[in-house]
């Protein structure tokens, strides 16, 4: 069962973070098995970094356009601060 399991699954720049996600855990579980070759084992570690990164990189970009809005004393917005910018 030696097949390039990017190759499925497709380029992880191109996935979803669900979809990453999914391809992240399903190469975990397989590694884990204890029953994957080395060579495959290896291949498998170097898809699931890209797959992490990718997944590292969407949560980074959804932290980035989460902003804290302002409140007035009455409950109105009155304007929105970048994440974290405390």
């Amino acid at each position: 069962m030696a097949q390039d399991s990017m190759t499925e699954q497709g380029d992880p720049s191109q996935m979803s973070f669900e979809d990453a996600l999914r391809a992240l855990e399903s190469i975990v579980r397989r590694l884990e098995s204890g029953d994957v070759p080395l060579d495959e084992s290896i291949s498998l570690y170097s898809q699931g970094e890209e797959l992490r990164k990718r997944c590292m990189e969407r949560l980074q970009a959804a932290e980035a356009r989460i902003a804290k809005l302002t409140l007035d004393a009455g409950g109105a917005v009155t304007g929105a601060q970048p994440f974290g910018a405390d």
